[in-house]
This record gives structure tokens, sequence and C-alpha cells, in this order.
């Protein structure tokens, strides 16, 4: 008997364990449970389809980042790095420039106060353009200051160490202390801001012949009428000079010399003018003869009423501390007549604005600045800018005239206008399965909250995004038949939308169903087709099922351990 209940008792254990270990095995712990999508039998994702193949093109040189980022308004500063591939660079006398390089650097720093340094490339379009102005200072300026140079391209720890970003990039030390220079690359703006900086700032005049010398040579000048060349008013005037780098400070006592410079012999002392060869060839001064008070009537006049955009003028434009620009986009035809009229409104915001004129049919510069804005045709039209630490563009509307571009400079400076955004047309038919985005038609396609959205931001010249192509379209294909879901792309460098920020190309954003306020998702996955229907698949607020192409179908279903021949799955 007591046998016999041993071997129940066994047999019970034995059968309980078989249980345990048989539930174990077909039900796995939820936790542990793979995801939907890695369920699916995705191998025909990534089977060739008949799809035209797409090589990648070689990336623009001037890109070379993983993502490539665009262009921006930035380069025409002059501070990119710019591969002058055609550029025949011409034999330029620099025996006055000092070559520096990692070993004599530091000591040659130690033994001159007064130096500034070029960080250079070879391959550097903008540095070839600066070699001569540059070596042309440097004779200049022997026995005041060093001109020196660098190749950052052999000499990269230097380069690194003082974070140099682009070129050229230029310094100036004074006992070791460097500062960024600001001012124009030519010879005469680094002679007179160097000059600047290592001299006394203001310069006397004290006879007609060498007043009239002055007003020959120069294109902007500061002259302050005192009685005295030394005292309080003469430090004052010595002090706003020092805060001025492109503009030459001088002072006189002479009645003579005075009137020369369009100033009353008989008017009240200090006097102060400002002289420019523009259309507003004088400026009298009526403030307080303090230096902040000298200085802001500087910078708020110093410019011309109209500043034609050129590389040489871009680093005043975007270097003064006055953000807001207007510019005007017109052939050199046209700009002729509607100069004029910016002119005079241009008086009414000194201080406040910028005014530029862009020649549109200037290849060099006008053509490109008129691109990166989307203005097209030939104008003329003005376009109000923020400038590059916050962009924001504004288009005028309507016919061009004093009153016209008074009302939409009081708007611009109030913060009361409308953003323009650059689009190319709408198309006239999207069909494809990679919808066309533009600015235009933006909201309606990628903001609709009945979709989910796939969006490739692009640039024609990108090589990435060119690589890329076959796998979108390949992704967009195979997803064409569910409603709920748009993959789309977009010409970043000829489109805009708030909604679309890029900080290079390719970008991917995603943006799902019903959330449209909110930011996108970034899409940060591998770029294959799998890896993107996987991303889409978590992401998407509207759960979709993937059709399998009826081949893949058949495939399966004509195996001979398929029962079930005539079912078909939706879900793979």
């Amino acid at each position: 008997m007591a046998k016999m209940e041993i071997r129940i008792l066994l047999i019970l254990s034995i059968t309980t364990l078989l249980l345990i270990h048989a539930f174990s095995s077909t039900t796995p712990p939820k936790e542990s449970s793979p995801k939907d999508s890695d369920l699916e039998d995705l191998s025909f994702l990534e089977e060739d389809d008949e799809l035209p193949p797409s090589q990648p093109s070689i990336p623009d040189p001037d890109h070379l980042t993983d993502d490539e980022d665009f262009e921006n308004f930035d380069d025409f500063e002059g501070s990119e790095s710019d591969h002058g591939d055609s550029y025949s660079a011409p034999q330029i006398d620099e025996k006055d420039v000092v070559v520096l390089k990692e070993g004599n650097f530091s000591e040659f720093l130690e033994k001159n106060r007064f130096v500034m340094v070029e960080f250079y490339a070879t391959w550097c379009g903008h540095c070839q353009a600066l070699a001569p102005e540059y070596a042309a200072a440097a004779t200049e300026l022997k026995g005041e200051a060093v001109l020196a140079k660098v190749d950052a391209t052999e000499e990269n720890d230097l380069a690194q160490k003082y974070e140099v970003q682009g070129f050229p990039t230029v310094f100036f030390f004074i006992d070791g202390i460097h500062k960024p220079y600001p001012g124009q690359r030519n010879k005469d703006a680094i002679v007179t801001w160097i000059k600047k900086k290592t001299g006394p700032g203001i310069h006397n005049i004290t006879s007609t012949e060498e007043a009239e010398r002055i007003l020959n040579v120069e294109s902007k000048l500061v002259l302050g009428f005192l009685d005295s060349l030394v005292g309080p008013d003469s430090q004052e005037l010595a002090s706003a000079s020092k805060l001025e780098d492109d503009v030459n400070f001088y002072q006189t006592s002479s009645p003579d010399v005075a009137k020369l410079f369009h100033i009353d012999p008989k008017a009240k002392r200090p006097a102060l003018v400002l002289l420019k060869k523009e259309a507003e060839k004088l400026s009298h001064f009526d403030g307080q003869f303090t230096k902040s008070a000298i200085a802001d009537f500087v910078f708020a006049n110093k410019l011309p009423l109209v500043t034609t955009f050129t590389r040489e003028s871009a680093p005043l434009i975007f270097e003064s501390s006055i953000k807001k620009q207007l510019l005007l986009f017109a052939t050199s035809h046209d700009a002729k007549k509607v100069l004029p009229t910016f002119q005079e409104a241009a008086k009414l915001f000194k201080g406040k604005l910028i005014f530029v004129s862009v020649e549109m049919d200037n290849e060099d510069v006008g053509k490109p600045v008129s691109d990166y804005f989307g203005v097209t045709g030939d104008g003329p039209s003005v376009l109000a800018y923020t400038g590059n630490d916050d962009p924001k563009k504004y288009m005028l509307d309507g016919e061009l005239t004093l009153d016209s571009v008074k009302a939409f400079g009081e708007g611009f400076v109030e913060d009361k206008l409308k953003p323009f955004y650059k689009s190319d047309p709408i198309p006239k038919s999207n069909d494809g399965d990679v919808k066309i985005i533009v600015g235009n038609n933006f909201d309606e396609i990628v903001l609709d909250e009945s979709k989910d959205v796939l969006l490739e931001i692009y640039a024609p010249w990108c090589g990435h995004c060119q690589a890329l192509e076959p796998t979108y379209n390949k992704l967009a294909k195979h997803l064409r038949g569910i409603d709920s879901l748009v993959i789309a792309k977009m010409d970043g460098t000829t489109n805009e939308h708030p909604r679309a920020k890029s900080d290079g190309f390719p970008t991917l954003l995603f943006f799902p169903a019903g959330n449209k306020s909110f930011d996108p998702i970034t899409v940060d996955t591998d770029r294959t087709v799998v890896a993107f229907y996987k991303f889409i698949k978590q992401n998407a607020a509207i759960p979709f099922k993937l059709q399998r192409p009826a081949s893949a179908a058949k495939t399966e279903d004509e195996s001979p351990n398929d029962s079930s021949k005539d079912d078909v799955k939706d879900e793979l």
C-alpha cells in the first residue's frame, strides 16, 4: 500500500512538472514579448524592386559634414570655407608677411606686441583674394605692427587651439591677447584699423594744405573743431575714436581748416562733422560732446544711406549692431530709377534700419543673394530681414513709393508684419508615391491632422540625399496603399516653412496625425526601408497594416507546408 502511494505521488509530481514546462514554453512572460513589427516577415522589403538606379554624386566640397548643411546668408560675409577651383593665384610679394608655425608661434608673439595673424587654407578662394591686400598692408605697416599667416591645413593644433571654423580667420594680438578682426578685407581697411589700435586714434590738422590732402584721400572721416587740441574735449573725441574701427578721426583748432570741412568758422566750439563720399555727404553733430554721444552719432551716420551689397561691404552690414535690414532687389538698370526713393526713405530710419541695394543681375553676388531670399523676377522688390541671429523675412506688397516704403519700414520696426517664406510653385500634379511639398502647400499636406507624414528636406546638390533617394522611393512604393500615411519630400533650398527646420541635408521629420501643433519627431534610424518602416510603425498615430505584394504572398501560399493556400495575410 505504501509503495502504491509513493508511485501515485511520483506520477503527480512528474505530471505537474511537465505541465509547468509546457506552459512556460508556450506562454513567455509578457514583458519579454517582441514588438509586433519584430514578428513580421519584412524580408520582401529588402528585395530589389524594378526602380531606376540612382548614383550619388560627389558631394559639394563646401559641404563636408555627414549631414550636408546648406549655404546660408553668412556665406557672403566671406567667412566660409570656399574652394576656388577656377581661381588662378597671381604672383604676390609677401616679403613682409611672416610665416608662423607651431614651433615659433608663441615665441614670436612674446617678442612682438602688435601682431595680426591670418589662418588660411591654400585652396580657399577668399584667402587667395585677400593675399595681395594682406601683403600690401604688411609692407605699409612695417615697423608699427607685424602681419603673419598660418597654414591651418598644416598647423592643425594651432587652428584647433584658436577655434578656427572657416577661412580666412584673422586675429589681432596685443601683448599676446587676441580678438577677431571685424573689418573689411582690403589693404586700406586693415591699415586704418591697425593704426587706430596701435596709435593715438585721433590726428591733428593744423594747415589747409594738410586738410586738402586728407579730403582727397579719405572716403569717410570725422573732424572735431575745438578750442584746443589738448584738454577734456580732445580726450572725449579720442575716446570715441577707439570705439570706431572703420572711420578716421581728426581734430583742428583752425577756423580755416574747419571751413574746408563745411563747419562755420564762427560756430560754437566744440563742433563736429562726419564727411562721406556718398549721396549724403555731410552730417553735423548737435549732441553733448561726450564719448558715448559722439560714438552713437558716428555709428548711426557712417554707413551710406543705401549700401550696395558686395563681398567687400557685407562685413559692414552683418557686423553692425543694427541687425534689421531693408533690402532693395532690382536690376542695375531699374535700380537707377528707384534708388532715389529708397534713399529718401532711408533718411527716416537712420540708426534703426540698414538700407541695402542688391543688383539682381550681378551674377557674382546679386543673383545668389536673390536666390537665397527667394526673390524672383526682375524686381524691383523690397524685403525686410531681421538678420542672421533670428532670421525672418517680410516682403513689401505693392508699388515701391516713398509712402509705401515708409509704412513698410515702420511696420518692420514695430514687429507688425507677416513673415514671408519662399516657395516653388505648387505642382499641378502630385500623384506620385512621394508627395512633393513646397512652401505654399506645406500646411495642406504636412499639417493635415488626419495623416501621419514622413517628410524629407533635401538639397538637389546633396550627395547624401541622392544616395537616399532610391531607398526613400522604395519605401513610398510599399506604403502607397495606406491612406492614413504620406511619404513626402521638400527642396529645402527653394522652400521654407516655420515648421520645417533643418540643420543640414537630408533632414527627416515625422509629423504624427492629431499632433501637428507639436514639434515633429526627428527620424534618427538606419537609412534602410525596413528601419524606416519600423520607425513609422512605432510612431504613427493611426495604426495601419502593410499589404504585402502579391508575388510574396503567392510564394508563401504555394509552400507545401502551407495548409491555407487561399488565405490572404495582411500583416507580415
